[in-house]
């Protein structure tokens, strides 16, 4: 057995390594900065409690992406000197986000030891390569991210650190090939054991959905499939759950190697970077493609965020969370009892809101950020939620979850057309959607992303939103300046949310202006980038009536945003004349 030291080793610190609601990204060439990385890692250690350190087990792994390997091997070199008893790694240092979740909750190693915790190395669905991002956060050992308390001590950590410990002397590990590496120091053991990165994944998911009415599907003539992992982790589990599991046709994964730069592509799943796969199923610029399946869908980087599509049809994330809520106990066996309660972030649609007062469900709308969701959850008040930032889960684990949300949504196809896959008409994603409208009404939806805008422009124009919003009588005066067939601003606020379970308050979570109709605009700043800042616009107008809900949504909202760009002074305050992406 190899045997190592511990070295204290001198550092200074940073400054700007605070974590946000999804971890601490950054640009590789931070990352690469002498200790950069060390002190993050340090910060954290000491942020937990020693028992969540000293002969704890942790998972280390992530989505692949560059700098990924390196990191690896500085991690588990830190944990050995700070005295942790063993690391698990996925093989190849892959696990998507929703995968190390699941193995927190469920992994029992051969000695009964359980994860109390792990670092996701992601930067999700941003793009990856040496000149491109890079990302790692801390999940609890109920697996979801740290919780404000930790993130908060982990930063004012990095700001006053001048040591880490680490074992230099430890050699790499192997983490291509499944098994165990043992080490030992005068404290005792520690241990590296690489494992299969999906078996634990998998017999969750199936615990979960009915996998033959799956496999009936996928193996009728009538119904066709496409998977795009956008070359993100995804594509660790999409051959074993997809084809070897549910027998699809390998020929229907599209871009499932996972690559360090994601194939030079934007691992975002919507329709402006998901380009092949939009084009595949009819809703690219050309109509070329003859044989358009019936249903595909595609993953970010750490295949927590998930886009549905049907032949030539776009589901928004807001709807999806929706329609899962209202089929989920008819089909899909794990909500079988009926569901706790269900959750959506504030700048989601009220979709779900409809949803959950048609069937008596507690409702509940939380900030952006899953450790939100997780804390209903572990309290047990939510069952299903979801973000419109493509993300959608359950309780079964506390990350939002992309796979899961394909099998959910393959569960309700194949529940819809468990009577005539042999004779009758499919029911399609456009049926489903159409009809989930025609009985809960529709939320016209739309986002526009503008990303990289200076920093000091983007706080500008949300002070003045902030300072606007005091005044309802002058927001209505500009408003009807504009379009004077929208209703009245009835509400005008910043979200601030109380949680329900521990009475923590989160302020300052978007601004938000609420018409007389039901229509919303929202605006808020976003952490999930790497360089400068993100502005997200969301537009929002409710259509009960029946006769309307089949028009085209620009078309329905094109009042709306004329309105959100006037009143904000988008341009003015950014110099954009266009949004980055619009979804």
């Amino acid at each position: 057995m190899v045997t190592f030291k511990v070295s204290k080793v001198e550092t200074t610190p940073f400054g700007d390594q605070k974590p946000g609601t999804s971890g601490l990204r950054k640009k590789v060439k931070v990352f690469k900065q002498p200790n950069y990385l060390h002190n993050f890692v340090q910060s954290t250690f000491n942020a937990l409690t020693p028992d969540k350190v000293r002969g704890a087990t942790l998972v280390v792994s992530g989505d692949g992406r560059y700098y990924s390997e390196d990191a690896i091997q500085i991690i588990i070199k830190m944990a050995a000197a700070n005295g942790v008893r063993r690391i698990w790694v996925g093989q190849n240092g892959l696990l998507s986000t929703p995968a190390v979740s699941a193995v927190i909750r469920e992994r029992v190693g051969v000695d009964g030891a359980r994860a109390s915790g792990a670092f996701i190395l992601t930067a999700s669905h941003n793009p990856g390569g040496p000149h491109e991002d890079f990302g790692i956060k801390y999940n609890m050992d109920n697996g979801g991210p740290a919780p404000e308390g930790i993130t908060d001590k982990i930063y004012e950590n990095t700001k006053t650190i001048k040591e880490y410990l680490i074992a230099e002397d430890l050699p790499d590990v192997d983490i291509t090939t499944t098994g165990v590496t043992s080490f030992g120091n005068p404290e005792g053991q520690f241990d590296v054991e690489v494992f299969d990165s999906a078996s634990d994944y998998v017999k969750l998911m199936k615990s979960i959905f009915d996998f033959e009415s799956i496999r009936k599907l996928l193996s009728s003539p009538k119904f066709t499939f496409c998977y795009d992992a956008l070359h993100g982790v995804a594509g660790a589990y999409a051959k074993r759950i997809f084809v070897e599991e549910l027998g699809a046709q390998e020929s229907s994964l599209l871009n499932c190697t996972p690559k360090e730069d994601f194939g030079g592509g934007h691992p975002d799943p919507n329709l402006t970077y998901a380009k092949e796969l939009v084009a595949r199923m009819g809703l690219g610029k050309s109509n070329s493609q003859n044989e358009v399946p019936e249903f595909g869908a595609a993953a970010d980087g750490d295949a927590d965020r998930n886009m549905i599509l049907g032949k030539r049809f776009f589901v928004t994330p807001s709807d999806s969370v929706a329609i899962i809520a209202a089929n989920a106990v008819e089909a899909i066996p794990y909500f079988s009892g009926g569901l706790k309660g269900v959750a959506r972030s504030m700048p989601t649609s009220a979709a779900l809101d409809v949803v959950a007062k048609n069937l008596n469900l507690k409702f509940f709308e939380v900030p952006t950020g899953w450790k939100f969701f997780g804390n209903l959850m572990d309290a047990g008040l939510c069952s299903v939620c979801g973000e419109e930032s493509f993300g959608t889960g359950s309780d079964h684990i506390r990350e939002k979850d992309g796979i899961w949300a394909v099998l959910a949504w393959l569960s309700i196809l194949a529940y819809k057309n468990k009577k005539n896959l042999d004779g009758g008409k499919l029911v399609t994603v456009e049926d489903i959607v159409r009809q989930h409208w025609a009985t809960y009404g529709r939320h016209y939806y739309t986002r526009y992303d503008y990303e990289n805008v200076d920093a000091g422009a983007a706080k500008e124009l949300m002070a003045y939103l902030v300072k606007l919003e005091s005044s309802l009588p002058q927001v209505n005066e500009i408003v009807k300046g504009i379009r004077s067939d929208v209703s009245n601003v009835v509400h005008a606020d910043e979200f601030e949310y109380k949680d329900p379970v521990d009475g923590s308050i989160s302020k300052h979570q978007g601004i938000r202006y609420l018409f007389a109709d039901g229509s919303r605009l929202v605006f808020r700043l976003s952490g999930t980038g790497s360089e400068g800042a993100t502005i997200r616009l969301y537009i929002e107008q409710y259509e009960k009536d029946p006769s309307k809900t089949g028009r085209e949504s620009q078309d329905a909202l094109a009042p709306l945003v004329d309105i959100a760009l006037k009143l904000s002074k988008m341009e003015e305050f950014t110099g954009r004349s266009s949004p980055t992406v619009i979804t």
